[in-house]
């Protein structure tokens, strides 16, 4: 049963991720019938700590009260920030005697340090799943995902994310309708649609640094609406259809219909941000012939559906 939190503050704490925790565990809303917790900031020896908004902040205690914490959890911190070697210790009694271990954005690195992410599921923001990888290449990061459990370990992507991670926590420890009611209490979704990567920064490029391909792909980019075939292309490049398809996974990394899709796809999600164009019409203009197919592409590549994605991101349009 969970009943008690201790967060972890490292210099250059996040104000907002420590502010999600605070709100979920920290905040007493026991006379209203959710379940309370003992919830405590903990910090190396309970000194002051700077966050990354320049403030100080005065944790509850040193680190005593991880020993025997349900739930330790990082919030996101300054990157470079150094994580004490007793803190590192800290979290790895904590996940051997299976207390749940929670990581929000950046903390997910700190996971990493003490060695709890080898071998494990995980996430951070998406700004940040390559170099997670880099510095740790047992660990299995999941890129796409709000939040991603295994066994007692979770990790959450950027900032609010941590909320969907806390609020699966809550469900898992307290039903469904506690989470649902506790959500509604903050005003924020019970589960949010879709993963993290309908939020990356990926407008439709340029394109890429392709030595020989580079006037073929720019052609690409200006003409998705068009029908095109591999032996079409190749014949533009003045290439045969083998030696195209070989010179383009060597200069993109990826096969045409791969990489074609994805410029497709982010099209279709600049034409839901800024139009009110139906999604057929959106289809057709992206290349991908009617409405079904653009939904499926849509669904694997960004995780939700078009209409999903439009009632998030859409800034309000005059519908053509």
């Amino acid at each position: 049963m969970l009943r008690s939190v201790a967060v972890l503050a490292l210099d250059g704490v996040a104000p907002f991720e420590l502010g999600v925790l605070a709100e979920v565990f920290g905040t007493d809303r026991t006379a209203d019938g959710f379940p309370g917790y003992r919830f405590t900031v903990c910090a190396v020896d309970g000194a002051p700590v700077r966050t990354s908004s320049g403030f100080h902040l005065v944790p509850h205690a040193g680190l005593g009260p991880v020993e025997d914490a349900d739930l330790v959890a990082v919030p996101a911190h300054a990157d470079g920030a150094a994580v004490p070697p007793e803190m590192l210790d800290a979290l790895r009694r904590a996940d051997a005697r299976g207390a749940y271990v929670l990581s929000v954005c950046s903390g997910a690195f700190v996971l990493g340090a003490a060695g709890l992410l080898d071998g494990r599921e995980c996430t951070t923001h998406w700004r940040y799943v390559d170099e997670l990888q880099r510095r740790h290449p047992r660990a299995r990061v999941r890129c796409n995902s709000l939040y991603v459990t295994d066994g007692n370990l979770l990790t959450s992507a950027g900032t609010a994310a941590g909320i969907d991670a806390c609020l699966h926590l809550v469900r898992a420890e307290h039903g469904s309708a506690t989470a649902t009611r506790l959500a509604r209490r903050m005003v924020v979704p019970p589960h949010r649609d879709g993963g993290q990567s309908q939020y990356v920064e990926a407008p439709i490029a340029r394109a890429p640094e392709a030595p020989t391909l580079g006037p073929v792909l720019d052609w690409l980019t200006r003409h998705l609406d068009r029908t095109v075939t591999v032996d079409e292309l190749a014949a533009r490049a003045g290439m045969t259809p083998r030696t195209f398809a070989r010179r383009f996974r060597a200069e993109t990394g990826t096969t045409p219909h791969d990489w074609l899709t994805g410029q497709r796809v982010l099209l279709a999600r600049r034409l839901l941000e800024e139009t009110g164009l139906s999604v057929e019409t959106i289809a057709g203009q992206a290349g991908f012939g009617d409405g079904a197919a653009l939904r499926h592409h849509f669904a694997r590549r960004i995780g939700t559906t078009p209409l999903a994605y439009r009632t998030t991101f859409r800034d309000r349009v005059a519908a053509n």
